[in-house]
Parts: C-alpha cells; sequence; structure tokens
C-alpha cells in the first residue's frame, strides 16, 4: 500500500485515538482563522487528489466554515404570516447540504476561480469546516492541461451556484441505475412534465 492508501484507511476510523485528537488540534487551529481563507496545501492530500486536486500552477485550496445546524426561517420577531402551513420557525431543513453551501461562499469570494470540488476537513460543536478546491481558468498552466482545461468553458463559470458540483448534485436527487429514473432529465419536475405532456405536431 502506498501512503495515500494509508492515509485513506486512517480517516475510515474517526472515532480511533489517533484521529481524534488529531482532529481536535485542527478544529483549533482552524478556528483561529478567518471563515474563508487560502490553504498553502491541502490537509487531505489523498483525498484531495481523489477529487481532482493536482500541486500544480493554477490550482489552489479554499478552507472555510458553515454553521451546523439547521435553517432558521429569518423573520422579524418569529412571527409568520398567512396560512398555517407557513408557520414555524425553528424545526425547519435547508434544502442543500451544508458542504454545497461552503462551495458557494468560496465561489462568490473567489469570482475569477472555478469550485472544482470539496471534502471535509473537521468539525466542532458551532462549525463545520471544508477545504475547497479552486481553479484558475486564466492560468496557462490550467488551459493547455487537457485533463483539466474543460473547466476553463464559459458554462462552467459558478457550477457550485448551479447544483453542478459534486455536492450541488447529490442534492438535486440525481444518479445513475434503477433508483434514479424518476429524475432522467435534470430533475424530478420536469421529467414528470415531459412524460405527461401531449405534444402534437403542427402539421400532421
Amino acid at each position: 500500500m502506498g501512503a495515500y492508501k494509508y492515509m485513506e484507511e486512517l480517516y475510515k476510523k474517526k472515532q480511533s485515538d489517533l484521529l481524534r485528537f488529531l482532529l481536535r488540534i485542527r478544529c483549533w487551529q482552524f478556528r483561529q482563522l478567518a471563515a474563508i481563507h487560502r490553504a498553502s496545501r491541502p490537509t487531505r492530500p489523498d483525498k484531495a487528489r481523489r477529487l481532482g486536486y493536482k500541486n500544480k500552477q493554477g490550482i489552489c485550496i479554499y478552507r472555510t466554515r458553515v454553521k451546523r445546524g439547521g435553517r432558521k426561517r429569518p423573520v422579524a420577531k418569529g412571527i409568520c404570516y398567512g396560512k398555517p402551513k407557513t408557520s414555524g420557525v425553528n424545526q425547519l431543513k435547508f434544502q442543500r447540504s451544508i458542504q454545497s453551501v461552503a462551495e458557494e461562499r468560496v465561489g462568490r469570494a473567489c469570482g475569477g476561480l472555478r469550485v472544482l470540488n470539496s471534502y471535509w476537513v473537521g468539525q466542532d460543536a458551532v462549525y463545520k469546516y471544508f477545504e475547497v478546491i479552486c481553479v484558475d481558468p486564466a492560468h496557462k498552466a490550467v488551459r493547455r492541461d487537457p485533463r483539466i482545461n474543460w473547466i476553463c468553458n464559459a458554462t462552467h463559470k459558478h457550477r457550485e451556484l448551479r447544483g453542478l458540483t459534486s455536492a450541488g448534485r447529490k442534492n438535486r436527487g440525481l444518479g445513475k441505475g434503477h433508483k434514479f429514473t424518476k429524475v432522467i432529465g435534470s430533475s424530478r419536475r420536469a421529467c414528470w412534465k415531459r412524460r405527461n405532456t401531449l405534444s402534437l405536431r403542427r402539421y400532421r
């Protein structure tokens, strides 16, 4: 087994003494830093490489934190007007994962970079910490590399805001196989509409 494989196996046992100590120390360090900051290197190089990271010019890592827990409805004094269905402030759940929110925040902060992927690096009582792999689409080292230069196309601007990253696709309920036949064609609603719309040719 290579070194990356050993690291991968270590991270599968997060409650081992080693990982518990390491994650506790890292969370303390991350708490002292800004909410979004550039990391000099990936905390988990094995995971980053599996998600597309390469230690080369034009590819960088940003670390961010997001508050844990559900979403509270932003209403003044907790008053929800309207029908009883819309009432409720506290026990609501956000439709997207915390990881996709982390990607979104980094994508907004670094508008010139493209978000490739992200992964979990730690959590404490208040925050979850993620590292986001970003790519500079204007850098020659990226534009000349046929394995990554697909991200330079204009259609990949702000992929994270449109649910095109791995975390975003999970929240949209997309996937392959017999379990996902109802979301063929981008979404459940689009699939239903296509199958239930009578389409007649104009001249027939």
